[in-house]
């Protein structure tokens, strides 16, 4: 059995954190590695005590939900509450950052950035990290690795479609059956 790669480790664990998020607009996780150790994570939500954009929906400016704090700001303030030094880390996260914390995570000394999917990509914030001599590269989560039954529940299905055919159902019936698979398979 091969292991998983550190990239596809880290961003896995960025995609759990996500899953805590209290955000009903978008659920974003971030975590801080130093020498291949998790040292912080974070995820979008309110303020400690505060309310939650899934109980009162969510604060809306200027298009955007001011009631959170984002992923990556809270995994920063996690190593500031702790005492956990963040200069030569690297952080994992599940969107592009936004300006601010593109700026924060310049401030705290981060050296590079690994995100799985592109949201809203300023320009400036791209430019930022250039200029700070941050390496920012996209690595999106292969969730299909994470599946230990993979290649067997492919195997079914396949098998499945074929006595579907050998049944004689309808071939639009069966080519709307194989789109659904195809997607259930490849969609995150």
């Amino acid at each position: 059995m091969n292991r998983i790669s550190w990239d596809q480790y880290f961003m896995a664990q960025s995609h759990l954190l996500a899953l805590r998020s209290t955000c009903t607009r978008l659920m974003v996780g971030a975590t801080i590695v130093r020498d291949k150790r998790i040292i912080a994570g974070g995820y979008n939500g309110s303020v400690s005590g505060g309310a939650h954009c899934i109980d009162e929906g969510c604060y809306v400016v200027e298009n955007h939900c001011i009631r959170t704090v984002h992923a990556e700001i809270n995994a920063l303030l996690q190593c500031a509450k702790f005492g956990v030094q963040t200069d030569g880390a690297e952080i994992y996260v599940t969107h592009f950052p936004c300006l601010n914390c593109t700026k924060a995570i310049i401030q705290a000394g981060i050296k590079a950035v690994y995100y799985a999917t592109d949201y809203k990509n300023n320009p400036y914030a791209e430019e930022l990290f250039e200029n700070a001599g941050i390496t920012v590269q996209q690595v999106e989560l292969e969730e299909m690795i994470l599946d230990r039954n993979n290649s067997e529940k492919l195997k079914f299905t396949a098998t499945l479609l074929q006595k579907l055919k050998e049944a004689g159902v309808d071939d639009q019936e069966l080519r709307s059956l194989h789109d659904t698979a195809n997607h259930l398979y490849t969609s995150p």
